[in-house]
């Protein structure tokens, strides 16, 4: 295969999100320490065109914030974003707005998310405006294809968001990012504010629209049944680190992180030959603020030594194209 075809949509190179919490006159004045939230550090990884990558990680793990800083939704505090070859980390304003048709999200509360003011017709219809990629009498006609295109009718477009349930507002959510053709999408928990049964209809037409438009998915998702269901490889992350990365398959079947065996082993198993050894965590998430020092997750760890406490481990490939970042893996 040519470079071409080998080439990263998306590659992430050592991506930091820094917050400083008491910066300015007053922290100076006061002669106070500052205050600063590493929400994603030093983070990693490529997507290639037509998969899609599953992040998975408790709340408050730095999930979200990854998602909209590779989007420059926020701004990095140090790293790079390389998108279709070409690195936007620092890209002026306009010509990021430009590129931002082929980068969307779909967010994570259907209620929020709609302006409550506006009509599906025009909430839908507003990213072709905004990007004057269509004329007013075209508009319309595109936005009918789309509401179609994800099971909605051409008689919706003149309600409102309150008019339809939480599932039909995720599809309305899913339209708007989809109208303009983008080549990326991030899936931010698209799912978890819904009913169950709900959630299987949303899923099922994501993966239909992913395989219909060839689109390339960040998938995020607390549930690890979902990122199971719908990725091609796994990245866990853990205050602001991804402790573990591989093929989805290996990652469900011989998960190399502590961290990642807890996450599995809390999930019900009906069949139960298949159960799996619980792994228990102790005490609760620490602060970011104040993560602890050595592997940041020695404080729950049943099986930390040690070289956890005082030292921290590098994401290592492990063959088969498995990363973890845990002193008690070994190469295969």
């Amino acid at each position: 295969m040519s470079d071409m075809q080998h080439r990263p949509l998306l590659e992430v190179r050592d991506l930091e999100k820094v917050y400083h919490l008491n910066s300015g006159l007053l922290q100076r004045i006061a002669r106070q320490p500052a205050l600063n939230l590493r929400a994603v550090n030093k983070v990693s990884f490529s997507i290639q065109p037509g998969e899609t990558l599953g992040l998975i990680g408790e709340s408050g793990c730095g999930k979200s914030t990854l998602a909209r800083t590779v989007l420059r939704l926020h701004e990095p505090t140090s790293g790079s974003i390389t998108f279709e070859g070409s690195d936007i980390t620092k890209l002026p304003h306009r010509e990021m707005t430009a590129l931002r048709r082929s980068m969307q999200i779909i967010f994570q509360d259907p209620y929020a998310s709609l302006n409550p003011r506006k009509s599906v017709e025009e909430i839908v219809g507003l990213p072709l405006s905004l990007h004057g990629i269509a004329k007013r009498g075209e508009i319309r006609d595109r936005v009918v294809a789309m509401l179609e295109s994800v099971g909605l009718k051409s008689a919706h477009m003149g309600r409102f968001p309150h008019q339809f349930s939480g599932g039909q507002r995720q599809r309305i959510g899913i339209a708007r990012a989809l109208i303009l053709n983008p080549s990326f999408v991030v899936c931010d928990e698209p799912v978890s504010a819904l009913d169950v049964s709900i959630q299987a209809q949303i899923i099922t037409l994501l993966e239909s629209l992913k395989r219909e438009l060839g689109l390339t998915y960040l998938f995020i998702s607390h549930d690890i049944g979902v990122i199971g269901h719908v990725s091609d490889r796994i990245a866990v992350m853990y205050l602001g680190d991804i402790v573990e990365m591989g093929p989805s398959r290996e990652v469900l079947k011989a998960p190399k992180h502590p961290y990642t065996k807890a996450l599995l082993s809390a999930v019900p198993q009906i069949d139960a030959g298949a159960r799996r050894e619980r792994v228990k965590l102790t005490g609760d998430l620490p602060s970011p603020i104040a993560p602890p020092p050595g592997c940041k997750f020695h404080t729950r760890c049943p099986f930390a030594i040690e070289r956890c406490r005082h030292e921290v481990p590098a994401l290592r490939d492990l063959g088969g194209d498995m990363k973890a970042a845990c002193h008690l893996v070994s190469a295969s």
